[in-house]
């Protein structure tokens, strides 16, 4: 039997372990789930140890499973750092990557972090915008990589790998949702949840003013949390001390948000399909059968 550990055993393993399931890990080195149970069969077979229990329907790792980690990430790491020393031109990149700052601070860290572990000689430079800029930055071939929000990425099409629910949202210390005319905090004109909500109210027959605009997520959190306005966000971009509003306090409904991915025509090397496998496996939520945006 051989002793020698595999890399590619490894980073599948890890992808595992920073992503939470064999499906996941799978979209992220782009293997089948049976490639990928094979692959941890073999690495079990060549540490000599259970790495991997079940719990229930689930596995997950054991305690030689969780010393293992460590391993895998210095080994992955050292096996990259070799061979960009000696072939840079394959194993170091650079991707440049946008982002709305809804998402920028609340679902992207994790992900990132788990990225810059499972491949380290790729180097992503973020950039935080909003999704019609970012779109333009795709197309004028300034990026390579973007995760937009539908409604907002002019007329390119990109693939939808999230869609969660849009909530009106405010403090939860203070009640600007229960003035006569509720007082807004929303994107620019540009904004589809802007014109989303206005629609909404508009429909509902509710007295609103929009008294707050700013293009920067921050500046819309800032608002509510002070208590100034309501807004509208994305499941995953709320934060703590933010309170959801429904029907029970006379807000009507909103639709879900698509959230997709845009990929420049230039960005096509391995490096940009393993972010992208990457970002679709961490953060992704649509199924198989959803696939094309047709931007709005």
């Amino acid at each position: 039997m051989s002793h020698a550990l595999d890399i590619d055993q490894l980073r599948t393993f890890l992808a595992i372990a920073e992503l939470g399931s064999f499906t996941k890990a799978g979209e992220a080195v782009h293997k089948t789930q049976s490639a990928v149970s094979m692959q941890m069969r073999r690495l079990e077979e060549r540490v000599g140890q259970p790495i991997f229990i079940k719990d229930g329907r689930q596995s997950r790792l054991t305690e030689d499973g969780l010393r293992l980690v460590e391993f895998a990430r210095r080994m992955i790491l050292l096996n990259d750092e070799t061979l960009s020393a000696f072939n840079g031109r394959k194993e170091v990149g650079h991707v440049k990557l946008g982002v709305p700052d809804d998402y920028a601070d609340r679902l992207l860290p994790q992900v990132l972090a788990a990225f810059n572990r499972l491949n380290p000689s790729i180097e992503v430079q973020v950039e935080c915008s909003s999704s019609a800029k970012l779109t333009e930055a795709i197309r004028d071939g300034q990026l390579d990589v973007a995760i937009t929000t539908s409604g907002d990425t002019l007329n390119l099409r990109g693939e939808i790998i999230r869609r969660e629910p849009l909530y009106w949202v405010t403090s939860a210390q203070h009640c600007a949702h229960t003035q006569d005319v509720i007082r807004l905090a929303l994107g620019p004109a540009t904004c589809n949840w802007r014109r989303l909500s206005m629609d909404a109210l508009d429909r509902a027959g509710l007295r609103y003013r929009v008294s707050y605009t700013s293009a920067s997520a921050a500046g819309l959190v800032g608002a509510v949390q002070v208590g100034l306005a309501v807004t509208v966000f994305p499941e995953s971009a709320i934060r703590d001390g933010m309170r959801i509003l429904d029907e029970r306090d006379g807000f009507p409904s909103l639709p879900f948000c698509d959230i997709a991915l845009l990929r420049s025509d230039e960005a096509r090397e391995a490096m940009h399909d393993t972010l992208c496998n990457h970002l679709v496996a961490a953060i992704g939520n649509v199924g198989a059968g959803s696939v094309q945006l047709a931007a709005e």
